[in-house]
């Protein structure tokens, strides 16, 4: 007994179109990728960077002013050289000692043509979070 196979049954393995949509789809998760991850990762070192800052000016007791030219000189120190710290956070408490900031700003990077992808960080950073 020799049994055929025929039609959809007889058919292994992925179509053309089907490899071709798995590829357009791993490319635009590569490319997702790419444009977020390098985001999440500068926001979590800059806030890294106003955390230990932050800690450091409540213990010298420093002004807001001062805790602003510290930070604008720490950045100048790790090349970010388009980044200001007026543009980032604000101040929620100015008592000098008891600094604390509101961490907000965006970054936009392109995805394809005119599409882009804007990642939105925020978030607060007080004595307490700084320690």
């Amino acid at each position: 007994m020799v049994q055929q196979l025929s039609g959809l049954s007889s058919q292994r393995g992925a179509s053309v179109t089907s490899i071709v949509f798995i590829i357009i789809v791993l490319g635009v998760a590569a490319k997702l990728i790419v444009a977020i991850v390098p985001a999440q990762i500068g926001d979590y070192q800059l806030t890294k960077t106003l955390s230990a800052q932050l800690k450091e000016s409540n213990a010298n007791k420093e002004t807001a002013k001062q805790f602003v030219e510290r930070v604008n000189k720490q950045l100048s120190i790790n090349a970010d050289y388009d980044t200001q710290a007026e543009e980032v956070f604000t101040f929620t408490d100015k008592k000098t000692g008891q600094l604390a900031i509101h961490k907000k700003y965006e970054t936009t990077n392109k995805l394809f043509g005119n599409i882009d992808i804007v990642n939105r960080f925020e978030g607060d950073i007080d004595a307490t979070t700084a320690e």
